[in-house]
């Protein structure tokens, strides 16, 4: 009996070493695409860490995005605390076939609901422009507002954001078939203090 116990024990070690390294793996493959150039923005918020680049599967490229929002509250605004990328490859883009993608996201606030996704007519995602809140000194900081982003086939996708701030310069466009990851800037949770969420945010083209 102790050595049936002793034998499914260390079955069931392997097997979650199985699944740890397997995670792994899936978690480091989305990590490290290469990519070809990155866009950034000059009015992106300051507060709060980088988190993760994450990646689109291989061979495919963001077609689409969502947003999560918190919308105003009279209080403690964060406005934007998260932006999520949806992939698809290209004969997915050129037949409309959008029922079948990937999501990815870097880190998310705390705050909010998720919009609806909004979709290029055709094409993929090469550029974006982030609508910031500056510091508000005694007032409600909520940092990064909203984001619009031009397809490149010369669309443009407006995000459900909200309406505080400023639209900065467009990034540069993307040097590739078109944007594939995103790495964001979030402050977490601040207690009894002003929160902001997302505050900036990096996006990856690739070939």
């Amino acid at each position: 009996m102790h050595r049936f116990i002793s034998i499914m024990f260390s079955l069931l070690v392997i097997t979650g070493l199985q699944v740890s390294v397997e995670s792994a793996g899936t978690r480091s493959e989305r990590s490290v695409r290469d990519y070809r150039s990155l866009l950034t923005v000059t009015n992106g918020g300051g507060w709060g860490s980088w988190g993760q680049r994450e990646m689109c599967p291989a061979g495919t490229y963001a077609a689409g995005f969502s947003l999560k929002v918190e919308d105003p509250i009279n209080g403690d605004d964060t406005a934007l605390n998260g932006i999520r990328l949806h992939c698809i490859n290209t004969i997915q883009s050129s037949s409309h076939l959008h029922h079948s993608y990937s999501s990815v996201s870097s880190d998310v606030g705390s705050w909010g609901r998720w919009t609806d996704i909004k979709w290029c007519p055709s094409g993929f995602l090469a550029s974006f422009q982030l609508r910031v809140e500056s510091f508000q000194a005694d007032g409600d900081d909520t940092a990064a507002n909203n984001i619009l982003f031009r397809c490149s086939r010369g669309s443009f996708l407006k995000g459900g954001g909200t309406n505080w701030g400023d639209w900065g310069t467009w990034s540069d466009s993307c040097e590739g078939k078109g944007i594939c990851g995103l790495k964001t800037r979030i402050e977490a949770p601040q207690g009894r203090g002003d929160d902001t969420a997302l505050n900036d945010v990096i996006m990856y083209c690739c070939d």
